[in-house]
């Protein structure tokens, strides 16, 4: 094997160690948390218990509770609205994603709305999102989205009203800018099977439970709720019945087994927020109720590696040691640093395994009613083509190059690059290939 091949494998064994190490850890964490909890469950307090606020005030006090009633009613209106139109045109679909080593749909339709150009990558998948407010249906989502980011910077005079949760003080001061925003929906009678809430039995379970992926450091989720059939603020007057009829969230300390969760009922209408570290040191589920459910959350993604923008100037990066002779067309390489050499490969799965593939494979089904994306991922096919002509240089100067390693859907695959089978056939096609 060549320096360049060692290298590169060098590099990634070392990848591989460290995320096949952190995978290890959550393991064995995991199996000692369940057998010290054993046959038990870990108690959890709702409104109706004693020492409900307690809890809250000493345990999720990132966890602030916007309700309805502060919300305006036309902004209510529009969004609940624009809800049923998105989903009448067939806008929410269903994801592919991977837990726990397996490929699933959702059980919630999702659309992504944002930025132009950006995308929100989890549980190993990319939404491309479609641009906010360029159509009539997403003008109200996106009044919501300033709407839910004003409040969120207001002071705390401000959110003591009656219609506040007053024990849970704005500790974030600076402005937020939300940049995606996930609808969602769900109807629970079109569900044959809900799962239950394993660990603290808190009833039927929508989405089970999790943290926020790929988001900035420390910034809020605001979440806006909407059931429908259900007027916002409408309420039973038995608690012990609306209680469990309503769609709530449950919140838990990660990797803690002592503190007791806390359940959260929504009104339909009401709006909650996850500030702080609340996310990152804490774990939520959402817990089905008798209705079907609308909900938008607002984020501010990561997206350093996630834009448009980003992945057009590595395709740049890439390419400029790519030279076109202007009199045969032919391609040669500028340089065969280990180094540059290396990168371009990086940038090349990149391009392929993050973008094209999850693109062709679940994007382009948005494509029937927005086009944004479809002119960009043609252009970064062509450069992906060069990028192909740039790894045949390598072979073509003997060059090993059966080092590559994608990291794709958690698995790792060694394989080698055989432009002869690729060279005949399109990203679309070769997504395909097993």
């Amino acid at each position: 094997m060549d320096f360049v091949s060692i290298f590169v494998v060098n590099n990634w064994k070392y990848q591989i160690f460290f995320i096949i190490k952190q995978y290890h850890f959550i393991v064995v964490e995991l199996r000692r948390l369940l057998q010290e909890l054993g046959d038990q469950k870990i108690p959890f307090l709702g409104p109706t218990d004693q020492g409900y606020q307690q809890l809250w005030d000493s345990s999720y006090a990132g966890l602030v509770l916007r309700r309805s009633c502060s919300v305006p009613v036309e902004l209510h209106s529009h969004v609940q609205a624009a809800f049923l139109t998105l989903r009448k045109k067939g806008c929410l679909l269903r994801d592919l994603v991977r837990v726990r080593d397996r490929d699933v749909f959702t059980a919630v339709s999702r659309a992504l709305l944002g930025e132009p150009g950006h995308t929100y990558r989890y549980l190993d998948t990319r939404l491309f999102t479609k641009p906010l407010g360029l159509g009539d249906n997403e003008k109200p989502v996106a009044q919501l989205k300033h709407s839910l980011s004003d409040y969120h910077i207001e002071d705390k005079e401000n959110q003591e009203d009656r219609c506040s949760q007053p024990s849970s003080p704005c500790l974030c001061t600076g402005p937020v800018k939300f940049n995606v925003t996930l609808l969602n929906f769900m109807d629970p009678a079109a569900m044959s099977h809900i799962k239950e809430e394993p660990y603290c039995g808190m009833g039927k379970m929508a989405v089970g439970w999790h943290h926020d992926e790929n988001l900035v450091t420390h910034s809020p989720v605001a979440v806006y709720s909407y059931s429908c059939y259900m007027a916002p603020g409408e309420a039973s007057s038995d608690p012990s019945i609306s209680e469990r009829s309503y769609w709530r969230i449950g919140l838990k300390v990660a990797w803690d087994i002592h503190t007791p969760g806390l359940m959260l009922p929504l009104e339909s209408g009401d709006c909650y927020y996850m500030r702080d570290d609340l996310n990152s040191t804490h774990q939520h589920c959402v817990l089905a109720g008798d209705t079907a459910r609308f909900s938008s959350t607002h984020r501010v993604a990561e997206c350093s590696k996630g834009t448009l923008t980003y992945i057009q100037s590595r395709c740049q990066e890439a390419l400029s040691n790519l030279r076109t002779d202007p009199e045969t067309g032919s391609h040669s390489l500028l340089a065969l640093l280990p180094t540059t050499l290396q990168l371009c490969e990086e940038i090349h799965n990149e391009v392929e395994f993050e973008w094209l593939r999850q693109y062709w494979f679940q994007g382009r089904r948005y494509t029937r009613f927005c086009r944004w994306w479809s002119r960009p991922m043609e252009q970064l096919e062509s450069d992906w083509r060069l990028l192909e002509t740039m790894v045949g240089q390598l072979r073509h100067r003997h060059i090993s190059v059966t080092y590559v390693i994608s990291f794709e859907r958690y698995h790792f695959r060694l394989f080698e690059f055989d432009t002869t089978i690729k060279k005949s056939l399109t990203i679309r096609q070769i997504i395909m290939i097993p």
